[in-house]
């Protein structure tokens, strides 16, 4: 087989004639239409994963956290190979949990 010339170094017949296949139309060889099972199969796998659900599902919240105490919420987390979502669903449990002093959680 011959080594064919470099496509930078070819004048505009010769890369005409180097690239003449990729300007045919591809022919497809004619297929069956998918049955109900198979296209519920391929959206199964085409749809993204995301989160796995866990209870009703989540709901994003907008939180506002003094930014030191964000940084060692997130080291606490990293130390203790949590998320930070699932610490903040633990520490909202552990709130909760308590039985209030007088209208105050300190």
């Amino acid at each position: 087989m011959a080594k064919r010339k470099p496509y930078d170094r070819m004048n505009a017949d010769e890369l005409a004639e180097a690239t003449a296949e990729f300007d045919r139309e591809a022919i497809v060889a004619p297929g069956r239409p998918a049955t109900a099972s198979e296209r519920r199969k391929f959206n199964r796998v085409r749809r993204k994963l995301g989160r796995p659900r866990i209870g009703k599902g989540a709901v994003r919240v907008l939180v506002t956290v003094e930014r030191d105490l964000l940084k060692e919420a997130d080291n606490f987390a990293k130390r203790n190979g949590l998320k930070r979502a699932q610490m903040f669903a633990k520490g909202l449990r552990l709130v909760m949990n308590e039985e209030p002093v007088s209208g105050s959680f300190r």
